[in-house]
């Protein structure tokens, strides 16, 4: 039996949105995903100041978020992966998070010095 492997191109990250409960990615070839925001426990525990402390990884591979320690694949989004966290880590996380002030965070959004060039 023969198997075809078909390789897909993933497109960068344009830009990022995060509401109270989706995480909404736009990207290069005008498509636009969503997820739940439960798919990233860190994402859906962070106040709104934190999701929007983002980077681009790799000029729109990933996206990372500074304040929460939080990294997304552009890939793992689109094959529909949620975080790969497992709980005791995540709960030792939540714990320390509770038992220290939030610092306050010197930027907000992505600078244009992280997006990919046209």
């Amino acid at each position: 039996m023969t198997i075809l492997a078909v390789e897909i191109a993933v497109p960068d990250a344009v830009d990022v949105k995060v509401s109270e409960d989706t995480l909404s990615v736009d990207l290069a070839d005008d498509r636009t995903i969503s997820v739940p925001l439960g798919w990233y426990p860190r994402l859906e525990h962070a106040n709104p100041k934190e999701r929007a402390n983002w980077r681009f990884i790799g000029k729109g591979e990933g996206i990372h978020w500074e304040d929460i320690d939080e990294d997304i694949s552009i890939e793992g989004l689109l094959a529909g992966r949620p975080s790969g966290e497992n709980q005791t880590s995540f709960k030792r996380w939540l714990q320390g998070r509770q038992s220290r002030p939030a610092s306050p965070s010197t930027r907000t959004g992505n600078s244009a010095a992280d997006t990919k060039p046209a």
